[in-house]
């Protein structure tokens, strides 16, 4: 881009920014679910749960990542610490779209697993302050993740990897509601090792029309390396939280219909 062009976009959304980065975008969103809760280790859990579930309508998600959160007790890391066989029934019949009650119970068997021996789920996305960005990250994640012995395949689809080219948009969400510091108290920013810097934008239907409208994305494919693309487009404006503008991007496409 020119550096007219730069200057112009970056004023244009930052004026946006202020728009549509308020405390108000919190009870319409997904991101109401972590919101629920204080313990780092809930909203990280609840977290998780609300990005995966993240497609189709807002509302449906919403309740549906609500659902998942009363099957836990509405106390999701105490659940997980302390579960024995018999309480993985309470998944039984949980079904938004294509995640099912095979999905449900593998997700909390492997966080079950996880939270008895880490304190943090950060500690599964791990990175080097060297990495440009999340990608390795998130190849590890996936990997931890289906280390368990005989996981369900089927499962797979629900959690993404740039091994297989995926733009990874629900898993990049998830990290900027964690990694970001938000003075609007939308994103949480408890996660430290990853910095906002390293992000990659999440890349959803709404983002993504308005990004091509934009000549943000020239790439005719929506895969990783598009997130890429729209990414190092946004530093340009931003080079130390360029997914803020997330916010930006989707507010055009929801909102106004850009």
């Amino acid at each position: 881009m020119k550096p007219d062009r730069i200057s112009y976009l970056r004023e244009f959304f930052d004026e946006k920014l202020l728009q549509f980065n308020q405390s108000n975008f919190i009870e319409s969103d997904p991101i109401s679910i972590p919101h629920q809760f204080k313990k780092k280790q809930d909203i990280e859990i609840a977290g998780l749960i609300a990005a995966v579930l993240a497609w189709g309508q807002r509302v449906t998600i919403i309740n549906k990542s609500k659902e998942f959160m009363e099957r836990m007790d509405n106390s999701p890391h105490e659940f997980l610490l302390h579960c024995k066989a018999k309480d993985f029934k309470n998944f039984k019949g949980f079904k938004h779209r294509t995640f099912n009650e095979t999905d449900a119970l593998y997700f909390a068997e492997f966080l079950s697993q996880y939270y008895r021996k880490n304190d943090s789920l950060e500690q599964a996305f791990k990175v080097s302050p060297s990495d440009e960005h999340v990608g390795n990250a998130l190849i590890h994640f996936h990997r931890l993740f289906f280390s368990l012995e005989d996981f369900p395949q089927r499962t797979k689809k629900h959690i993404p990897t740039p091994e297989r080219k995926s733009a990874c948009k629900r898993i990049n969400m998830y990290l900027r509601w964690m990694v970001r510091q938000d003075k609007s108290g939308v994103d949480f920013g408890i996660w430290k090792n990853i910095s906002a810097a390293q992000l990659i934008c999440p890349c959803d239907v709404h983002v993504e029309r308005v990004a091509r409208k934009l000549k943000l994305i020239k790439r005719k494919q929506m895969d990783w390396e598009t997130a890429i693309e729209l990414t190092s487009n946004l530093k340009k404006l931003d080079p130390h939280d360029p997914v803020k503008y997330d916010f930006v991007l989707f507010g055009l496409g929801v909102v106004e219909k850009f």
